[in-house]
C-alpha cells in the first residue's frame, strides 16, 4: 500500500446529482485507494434524495472527503469544472458517481503517467446490480495511447472516469465548453499538445443502468432510443463544437487547417459541402477513425456515408 505522503497529492473530483442508489459503493472503492494522499472533492449539483446525507456521513469519518453544495443545478460538465477548480492536486482523477473503481487504479496509473498529461486504463461493464457484462470498452472501441486531436473530429475517447490529468492541463482547459463533455474536452486539448498514455488493463467497473448520463454498451448495442434531433439544429450543434475545436487548436499545428475545412463543409447539406466532408473523412481516416472498431473496408464505408449524414 501506498502511504507516503512524499507522493504527489491525487484529487478525486466526483460529481454528484441524486447518486444515492450506487454512491456508498463508489466512495468505499475511492477512499481505500492503495494510493492514498487523497483529497477527495464530492460536489453535489443540488439532489433530493439523500446523497448529501450519505456525503457527510462519509466526511464525518474521513477528512480527506470535502463536500461543495450547489445553490442552482449548473449541469454535470461545470460541476466538474467547478470541482477542477477547488482541488488542490497537481494530478486530477474524474470520478462519475455510480462506478466502482479497482482498489489500486490510482496507483498503477500514477506508476506510468510519466511526463504524460493524461493518463488513462480499460473499464468492464457492470449491470446495476454491480454483475459483470463480460464486456470491456476495449472490445467496442480501439484503445490506445495516440497523439492526434482528429480522433476527436466525431466521437470521445478516453472516457473521464478512467482518467488521471496533471493540474498543467487543465489551466489550459478553462472554460469548459458547456455543449462538450468535459473528459471529450480533456482529451481534445491534450492532444494539441503531446500523447494521452494507454494503460491496456481494466481499472473501472463502468456501470450501466438508466440513469446513465452516458451508457457506452447501450449506445453501442442500440438498446436505448435514441432522441430524434432536427437535421438542421444537429448541425448547429457540430459547427458550434467545430469552432471550438479548431479555435483551440494552436498556431502552427496541422490539424487547425483540417478543422477549419471540416466547419467549412458543414456550413450547409450542398452537393459540394458533402463531398468537401466525405474527402476529409477519407483523407484522414486514419486519425478521425483511429477508435473505431472497425475494419479498414468498414472505415471506408463510413466515410462514404459522411456524404449522406452528418456526425
Amino acid at each position: 500500500m501506498n502511504t507516503s505522503s512524499d507522493y504527489p497529492l491525487v484529487s478525486v473530483v466526483l460529481a454528484t446529482y441524486n447518486g444515492e442508489r450506487f454512491l456508498e459503493e463508489q466512495l468505499d472503492s475511492i477512499l481505500n485507494q492503495t494510493y492514498t494522499n487523497l483529497e477527495v472533492i464530492a460536489v453535489d449539483d443540488c439532489s433530493t434524495d439523500n446523497t448529501l446525507d450519505m456525503l457527510q456521513q462519509y466526511a464525518d469519518k474521513d477528512k480527506r472527503l470535502e463536500i461543495i453544495i450547489n445553490e442552482t443545478n449548473i449541469g454535470y460538465v461545470k460541476n466538474f469544472e467547478k470541482g477542477f477548480k477547488k482541488s488542490k492536486g497537481d494530478f486530477i482523477a474524474p470520478s462519475d458517481q455510480d462506478d466502482v473503481w479497482e482498489l489500486n487504479k490510482i496507483e498503477l496509473l500514477m506508476r506510468d503517467i510519466d511526463s504524460h498529461e493524461v493518463i488513462y486504463s480499460d473499464s468492464v461493464f457492470i449491470n446495476s446490480s454491480g454483475q459483470s457484462l463480460h464486456r470491456k470498452l476495449s472490445d467496442i472501441k480501439t484503445l490506445m495511447s495516440f497523439d492526434n486531436c482528429l480522433a476527436f473530429a466525431i466521437s470521445n475517447n478516453p472516457p473521464g472516469h478512467a482518467m488521471i490529468v496533471r493540474r498543467e492541463l487543465l489551466n489550459q482547459c478553462y472554460p469548459f465548453p458547456a455543449m462538450i463533455p468535459h473528459d471529450y474536452w480533456l482529451g481534445f486539448v491534450a492532444t494539441t499538445r503531446q500523447a494521452i498514455k494507454y494503460v491496456d488493463l481494466p481499472l473501472v467497473n463502468y456501470r450501466q443502468h438508466t440513469g446513465n448520463v452516458f451508457g457506452a454498451v447501450k449506445a453501442t448495442e442500440g438498446k436505448r432510443k435514441k432522441i430524434k434531433k432536427d437535421k438542421k439544429k444537429k448541425l448547429v450543434l457540430i459547427r458550434e463544437r467545430m469552432n471550438l475545436q479548431y479555435e483551440k487548436c494552436p498556431e502552427g499545428i496541422w490539424q487547425k487547417q483540417v478543422f477549419k475545412q471540416l466547419l467549412e463543409s458543414y456550413e450547409n447539406f450542398g452537393l459540394y459541402n458533402n463531398l468537401k466532408r466525405m474527402g476529409l473523412f477519407f483523407r484522414y481516416r486514419k486519425y478521425i477513425l483511429i477508435n473505431k472498431k472497425k475494419s479498414g473496408f468498414r472505415k471506408i464505408m463510413f466515410c462514404i456515408k459522411m456524404f449522406f449524414k452528418i456526425k
